[in-house]
């Protein structure tokens, strides 16, 4: 074992502290990767305000703000499932059924609003729970599991509804209005934002979704309840497409049988944009925010610009496919 002399010390301390003052270049690789999402959205902009001088109203900023917030508070659970290695095709059936039922109990059995509200968000956490267990200890993958619930949620909420509109209660119609100038909707997107990121940054079951996403039998190895924290994933994906179809039910202030048709989707695409992982254990609430922006804008820009629904549903697709493209590139380069 050889020891250095105080000269050598001296040196090699220098050389640290000459090595830290010197100014980090910024690598410009690394912020496209950590926030390519977000340049995107910058850029779109950028782009709509030079191509219409529609885009930048009050008006229609509120416009994306509103319909973004069903599409983001869907999303929310939906990031949850996709970091934790799974996947939920039902949350646009599901957020349907609760305000169908929210619907139902208000108006056929007379539940006061609050009540009735509440019993479309406890519809949406069961539906939530079942798709876990199912997943969990019914060993179905996600995808075959929330395909059958998309299925089962849909239908029930034909049953239930007759294939007709229900009424909302108060509360739930309040939740399309406004507080002063800003939009409820605007305000509860804020606010599941926070709960949300609050459960994945800043709580035990947040952490273990990291973990079961990145590997799930590391993580059971290493005493983790798996099962349980999968349950969990699904029942708050449940609850965010609850509140999101109550959002939407207050918006048309009705329940619509055919509410959330193809939200699932879109949910997925704006967690996928936000730079989620669909192999899991990678994600961000303000990424998914992000990506619910991006869809939105780039819908609202295009009927600015008077293109057709049925090219619209073209460019989306093609953003999807180009969103999962990214995200097969930046695993491959991490795996290097």
């Amino acid at each position: 074992m050889t020891t250095k002399t105080p000269e050598v010390l001296h040196s090699d301390v220098h050389r640290d502290v000459h090595r830290d003052s010197q100014p980090r270049r910024f690598d410009v690789k690394r912020f496209l990767s950590n926030n390519g999402a977000l340049v995107g959205l910058v850029v779109l902009c950028i782009a709509l305000v030079i191509a219409t001088p529609d885009f930048l109203t009050g008006q229609n900023l509120l416009n994306i703000g509103i319909q973004a917030s069903t599409v983001a508070v869907m999303a929310f659970g939906v990031t949850f499932v996709i970091i934790a290695g799974g996947i939920d095709l039902s949350v646009g059936s599901v957020a349907a059924l609760s305000a169908m039922v929210s619907g139902w109990f208000f108006v056929s059995a007379g539940l006061p609003g609050g009540a009735a509200l509440a019993a479309g968000l406890i519809a949406g956490l069961l539906a939530g729970v079942i798709n876990g267990l199912a997943s969990a200890y019914g060993k179905l993958p996600s995808f075959i599991a929330t395909l059958a619930m998309l299925s089962v949620a849909r239908g029930l909420t034909l049953v239930i509804s007759d294939g007709r509109p229900i009424a909302t209660a108060p509360q739930v119609s309040f939740l399309g209005g406004s507080v002063g100038p800003v939009p409820v909707p605007i305000i509860v997107l804020v606010v599941t934002a926070l709960i949300a990121s609050f459960i994945l940054n800043r709580t035990v079951i947040g952490r273990s979704m990291y973990a079961v996403g990145g590997n799930a039998e590391a993580a059971r190895l290493s005493g983790l309840p798996v099962n349980r924290i999968i349950v969990t994933v699904f029942a708050l994906a449940g609850l965010f497409a609850a509140v999101a179809g109550l959002l939407l039910a207050g918006r048309l202030d009705s329940a619509q049988p055919q509410a959330a048709a193809g939200y699932e989707l879109d949910a997925i695409a704006a967690v996928v944009i936000g730079g989620a992982s669909l192999a899991g254990g990678v994600g961000r609430i303000s990424g998914t925010i992000v990506g619910a922006l991006i869809l939105v804008v780039i819908r609202n820009g295009l009927n600015l610009l008077n293109v057709t629904a049925f090219w619209q549903q073209v460019v989306i697709g093609l953003v999807i496919a180009l969103a999962v493209g990214i995200d097969v590139l930046r695993r491959k380069s991490r795996s290097k």
